[in-house]
């Protein structure tokens, strides 16, 4: 479907003006949050990006409370809350990110914050530290620009994403269940397209027992661990289906002792991913159900479902449709994809929410060396995500 949305709340020209005017505040809040090494777990650099935001957000008019969550063994959350002092009783507008990154401790010594031409690299920086900065300054456009949603903005930020949200699965759960709509500040996907659909993500060991014998002089005697978890992986492996869909890897395998015994242990890793909920039903059901070649051996299947299925909708498409046609006004397509990685907007989607993903400032590289962000995506990402805010 396609149609129209009333812009003449907000001057889609003036706000990417505003967001151009202000590129050198944001980038250099970017490259202090980059600066400011946050891998998951690492609870100080956690602190550290959260003070950087806090302290940004906190000179904005429109701000009605900021909050520093503690998470154990991860550092803090932080929730702001803005627009709310007259719309107390009216569904919010939640937006959702995190701050913590997949680079170790040390990643910034060797792969220090730089612009080359238009882009500005930095470990974290697309994946997402860069967004981060960029919704302090949606924020205050908003009260600059006198643009005052419709309804209460909440922007939560985790600092345990990138390990499966253990401690902030329950923040975004609970904010999301009395949400208007959720909008996910995660990297949008090549040529700056919002994400309408992700699949979910399972993740499991298989551990099997069997008989440890020599390998030379009784053999007969043994039952391999690793003979048997050969076979398993076979079964596994034939639960992919090509082009979609349900897809299982099985990433590491190990076991065994020495090259002249049986081996009587063995363990494999499982990734498995999935695009909806009945198949998210139907692969668990047949992992658990493995049962052993060797009945001499046992089987033990640990793990489960991490993260539900963000399915393509109704409810994405309004919202994808409501972002396309502000996009069209600031003269860009705005484009949609459909991923094989999650985030958080799965979590929001699984209880009800309506959810736009991937939009954040456009790049590429995540989680690897070359990560960058495009510098004159700043402005026009500002402005768009500024106005989906107002007119919803």
């Amino acid at each position: 479907m396609r149609f129209s949305v009333d812009t003449t709340k907000v001057d889609l020209k003036a706000l990417r003006e505003f967001f151009k005017k202000r590129q050198q505040e944001t980038l250099a809040l970017t490259r202090a949050l980059v600066e400011a090494e946050s891998p998951s777990g690492y609870e100080e650099g956690s602190q550290a990006v959260v003070s950087l935001l806090a302290a940004a957000a906190r000179n904005i008019s429109a701000i009605d409370s900021i909050e520093r969550i503690k998470s154990e063994s991860y550092g803090e959350h932080l929730r702001i809350r803005a627009f709310g002092s007259a719309r107390a009783n009216t569904r919010p507008i939640v937006i959702v990110g995190h701050t913590d990154t997949v680079h170790p401790r040390g990643s910034l010594a060797l792969r220090p914050w730089r612009v080359e031409g238009k882009r500005a690299y930095g470990p974290g920086v697309f994946d997402m530290k860069a967004s981060c900065a960029l919704v302090t300054e949606v924020m205050r456009a908003c009260a600059s620009f006198g643009a005052t949603p419709n309804h209460p903005l909440v922007v939560l930020l985790t600092c345990d994403e990138e390990r499966g949200s253990l401690s902030g699965r329950g923040l975004i759960e609970a904010e999301a269940k009395r949400a208007h709509a959720v909008l996910v500040l995660e990297p949008p996907a090549s040529g700056g397209r919002v994400k309408t659909a992700r699949k979910g993500t399972g993740i499991y060991s298989l551990v099997i027992h069997g008989r440890a014998a020599h390998a030379g002089l009784h053999p007969d005697q043994g039952a391999s661990a690793i003979l048997e978890m050969a076979r398993q992986i076979q079964v596994l492996h034939e639960l992919n289906k090509p082009g979609g869909g349900i897809s299982v890897n099985v990433g590491v395998v190990h076991g065994g002792t020495v090259s002249n015994v049986v081996a009587a242990e063995a363990e494999a890793e499982i990734d498995v991913r999935f695009g909806t909920e009945a198949e998210a039903k139907q692969v668990d059901e047949r992992i658990n159900s493995l049962q052993p070649f060797d009945k001499r051996v046992q089987l033990v299947v640990r793990g489960g479902i991490n993260r539900p299925p963000l399915e393509r909708d109704e409810r994405v498409l309004s919202l994808y449709e409501r972002a396309r046609a502000i996009a069209a006004e600031l003269d860009f397509d705005l484009g949609e994809a459909q991923v094989g990685g999650a985030s958080d907007g799965n979590f929001a989607a699984a209880v009800g929410a309506s959810v736009l993903d991937g939009l954040g400032i456009d790049g590429d590289g995540a989680h690897a060396t070359h990560e960058h962000i495009v510098i004159d995506d700043i402005p026009t990402r500002g402005a768009l995500l500024t106005a989906l805010v107002a007119t919803l």
